[in-house]
């Protein structure tokens, strides 16, 4: 999913918490198989100013028999889907409907602010056509999405090359016979256990990060031994034919210790860990903030502690919160996981 491009009037964003506001009201959303979901009950609030979202698209199910039917999946439509999101009560799932199933929803909602929804809605779907069509359209909003945040050119061609590993492995893995989601999940944790150490959930904790980017906070070393765990796991997949989960999950251990030995063989020579918990923290605030921004490596980075560790850089949905037209942390392709 690309950048959604320029605010529009109204429109307000926080590019680090993912917290954004439409005329002061939030509207979640979540990665799911590979496609936005929203939350319903923040479109709701946002295009009615109800006070009981849950009471009003009640309502409007009766009063529209047609839409009441597509929200049972009528038409073609997918149906909604209970989707979890960290609430004031804890994690608790929310009605979701994807962008088809909102634009649903919008046509039956009578208010003028449905317009501005309607014009984003169709920006992210002519901006993903384009992506498709020419895929290095995708790789430029995100460096320039990179750029934005402060982080460096070198930096910025590290973070590049390991999405397009990422994607070469996962294309193989999906020849192969594995299934997204949780099994990418299991394989990318072999990788990075064997190559640091730690799983990506292990590894997000130690950076002090809570649902961000593991790889987005990982310096240039740590980039370029996570490229060589899954570029050598790709390798060894193709050149031993795997098939299936099993042979796969051997070819990611083998892999992931490919470059874990590289990686203890250069900290034994240098006398320098390559795993750290620094992160990029101080950077991203820094340009929520609308500060000048260092250099990687530049000036002092924080650690935030994690209150509850997650599974990060795996297999799953990601969440996040965002504006009518603002953009996404990542522009990637979205395949069994974060890269």
């Amino acid at each position: 999913m690309g950048s959604l491009g320029r605010l529009m009037s109204g429109v307000e964003k926080d590019p680090e918490t993912h917290i954004a506001l439409f005329q002061r009201k939030k509207v979640r959303r979540a990665i799911h198989n590979n496609e936005w979901w929203f939350v319903i009950a923040d479109v709701v609030a946002v295009l009615t100013d109800s006070v009981d979202p849950g009471g009003y698209l009640k309502k409007l199910r009766k009063r529209d028999p047609l839409f009441g039917e597509a929200f049972k999946g009528g038409g073609q439509l997918v149906p909604p889907l209970g989707l979890r999101f960290e609430t004031s009560g804890g994690p608790q799932p929310l009605q979701c409907w994807n962008a088809e199933g909102i634009f649903r929803l919008i046509q039956s909602i009578p208010s003028p602010k449905a317009e501005p929804f309607k014009r984003w809605l169709a920006k992210v779907g002519y901006e993903r056509i384009q992506e498709i069509e020419d895929p290095e359209l995708g790789t430029k909003r995100t460096r320039a999405i990179y750029k934005a945040k402060g982080y460096s050119d070198d930096w910025i061609e590290k973070r590049m090359r390991s999405i397009a590993i990422r994607d070469e492995l996962t294309d193989e893995w999906k020849n192969r016979g594995v299934k997204e989601q949780r099994e990418y999940a299991i394989l990318t944790a072999e990788i990075a256990k064997a190559a640091f150490g730690m799983t990506p959930s292990q590894y997000a904790e130690f950076k002090g990060l809570n649902r961000e980017n593991l790889r987005d906070h990982m310096n240039d070393l740590e980039l370029i031994f996570s490229m060589l765990g899954e570029a050598a796991t790709t390798e060894i997949a193709r050149n031993h034919d795997v098939q299936g989960f099993p042979q796969n999950q051997q070819a990611a251990r083998a892999g992931g210790a490919v470059a874990g030995k590289a990686r203890l063989d250069l900290e034994k020579k240098s006398g320098r860990k390559v795993v750290t918990s620094e992160n990029f923290l101080a950077l991203t605030q820094s340009a929520r903030m609308g500060k000048q921004l260092p250099n990687e490596g530049a000036g002092k980075r924080t650690k935030k502690r994690r209150a509850n560790p997650g599974t990060v850089g795996a297999g799953g949905r990601r969440h996040v919160s965002t504006s009518v037209s603002g953009h996404t942390m990542y522009t990637g392709r979205l395949k069994g996981g974060r890269s």
